[in-house]
This record gives C-alpha cells, structure tokens and sequence, in this order.
C-alpha cells in the first residue's frame, strides 16, 4: 500500500527558470519548513538565498524566506514530493537522477512542457522509464509565472494516474491563490501543454507582422482544431484537451507577450531570425524545441496539422514567414 503525501510534508522542487522558481513560491506558502530547490547555475543559487530573489529568471519578485537553493540535487532527496520544471530537452538527465535518490514513496509532478526530441515520448512516457505510473503526476495550464509567484489566482490541472494520490497531491498543492483540478488524463494534459506552446509561436507571429486580432482568433482556433486531432488521435479525453491544461492554456499563451514562446513568434513576425532570437535567451522556449517533435508525432499517427507545421518550417528555415503564411491561405478549402 503506497505511503500517504501528509499535508505539511517535505515539497521539493528540481529546476530553477521562472516557472520552477514560480511554483517553489507556491510551495513556499503556508510552510514554516524549508523548501529546497535545485538550481543549475550557481549564480542563480546564491541570488535565491543571498538577495531573496531569482534575479536572471523571474526579477523584481521577492522570495519566500523559507526558500532555499541549492546546486546540489541529492538536497531532494529526503522530499515526499518533488516538482520537475527541469526543461522537456534536459528532463531524462534530471529525472533519472532523482529515480535514484527519491524515497520509494515519493511522488515526482513533471511541470515541463514539451516532448522529447529523438524518442518523441512526452514527460510521463520518459519518466516511466524510471519510476511507476503510480508515482508520477503531470501540473499543467493557463499560468504565466510571474503571476503564480505573486500570488494570483491562478488553475491548473492536476493528473494522476493514481486518483487517491493526486486528490492528496492536491491538497498538498492548494494554496489561496493556486487551485488544482484533478483530472486522470496524462497524456492529454501533456499534449495541450506541448501543443499550445508550438501554437503560441504561431500567433506571436501574426501580433509581430500585424495582421490583426482576427486572423489572431482564426489562427487559435484552427490550432486549437489542430490540438483536438493530435490529442484524441493518441488517446486523451476530448474534456481534457477543453480544458486547462488544453483550451486554456491555448487562450492564455497565445494572446500574450508575456509568454516565452509568443514573444519569440513576434520577433519572428518582425524580421528576426530563430537562431539568433534564441542565443540572446537565458530563458528556454519550449515550443521551439518541441516544434519538430510535434510535427514528427503528427506524421507517426497520420495526422494533419498544417499550422504547427508552418511553424516547424520557419524555425528550420525551410520557409521564410511570408512563405509560410501563403502557404496555409493558399491550402484548398476544407469544412470546419
């Protein structure tokens, strides 16, 4: 019988970006105890624990004060419940070294967004290489980081293989400002997450060449058509993909500058090359490593999706963006 997560146990978080330093807020709230959190740079650790403040990912926030850094990822190692924000493209390193240090009962929430190049496996799938279904949850929807650290109100979803233990994660998770929903959908909230990133470089494309709010509302919902496909056609529930972790979270990334991925789509939109609009980021956008994973899964189950595509083409430079854009308007005409 698997171990209870007891409201009040140990929280850690393993990934120091924006989002992970976000959620480690989250964590931090309502605790007396330390919330350790492991950081890649050292520079990173020592502004979180010297000026109470992430200062290359998530500046102008004050952190908790029960907030710890460390460069030193067996400081996890005696948590009842660790947040995986490493990136989808560095999270097979970062989960198989916490597979090896975790309690047995420990349950391991994968926050990243993405799917793995190469394997072509999202989050859940990899890390089910190294630990149970039943140790493994999934947080994902509409939630800008900086948002979530000053305490917004902010919903996600919640997904667990296991219902007792996600019900419990919740509880552990639930904080004024931050409500998670239980869903037993994995698959399905990893999709809309992977997806809505890809589909939000799409419309930071539109924002940067002007187009206009329509062709910005035509491109979300033609993309969200795009997610539905996909989804269904690798086995998530259609309420799953309509809600936070799909819908959602697509509404939000992609009517929003603040979000890592539309604001690369606008640089794109206004001339800029991928390449080099990368090198200038500390931060990772997902949806420009992901995009030809996506693509990839889509051609494996036959499916069309036209829009995440284009995108996959631009950032290879394969097409150019006023290519791109004539492409899919010049597509033959097709029923909604």
């Amino acid at each position: 019988m698997s171990k209870k997560i007891e409201i009040g146990k140990k929280i850690g978080v393993a990934g120091g970006g924006a989002w992970g330093t976000a959620l480690a807020c989250v964590a931090a709230r309502g605790h007396s105890k330390p919330i350790p959190i492991y950081v890649y740079e050292p520079q990173t650790a020592e502004n979180i624990n010297e000026r109470r403040e992430n200062v290359d990912f998530l500046p102008g926030q004050t952190l908790p004060n029960n907030l710890q850094a460390t460069n030193e990822m067996c400081a996890l190692a005696d948590c009842d419940c660790v947040l995986m924000v490493a990136p989808a493209q560095f999270a097979r390193n970062a989960i198989a070294k916490l597979a090896e240090i975790l309690p047995t009962h420990a349950m391991l929430v994968l926050c990243a967004k993405g799917v793995e190049r190469g394997s072509l496996k999202f989050m859940s799938q990899l890390a089910g290489e190294y630990l149970p279904e039943s140790r493994l949850a999934v947080l994902s929807g509409p939630s800008f980081a900086k948002d979530v650290a000053a305490g917004l109100p902010t919903a996600v979803t919640l997904a667990a293989a296991d219902s007792v233990r996600g019900a419990e994660l919740c509880q552990v998770l639930e904080r004024p400002g931050f409500r998670p929903y239980l869903s037993d959908d994995i698959l399905g909230a990893e999709i809309g997450g992977a997806v809505k990133n890809v589909l939000a470089i799409a419309c930071g494309i539109v924002a940067g060449k002007k187009l206009g709010e329509s062709a910005r509302a035509a491109l979300t919902s033609r993309g969200f058509a795009e997610m539905q496909r996909l989804g269904l056609a690798l086995g998530a529930k259609a309420e799953t993909l309509a809600g936070l972790s799909g819908l959602g979270d697509l509404v939000l990334t992609c009517a929003s500058a603040t979000s890592r991925n539309f604001s690369l789509g606008q640089a794109l939109g206004e001339g800029g090359r991928a390449e080099d609009i990368l090198s200038q980021r500390l931060s990772v956008s997902e949806g420009a490593t992901s995009a030809e994973a996506v693509c990839a899964l889509a051609a494996r189950a036959q499916v069309h999706m036209p829009i995440c595509a284009a995108v996959d083409d631009i950032l290879a430079g394969r097409h150019d963006v006023d290519t791109a854009i004539q492409n899919l308007m010049a597509r033959p005409l097709a029923r909604e």
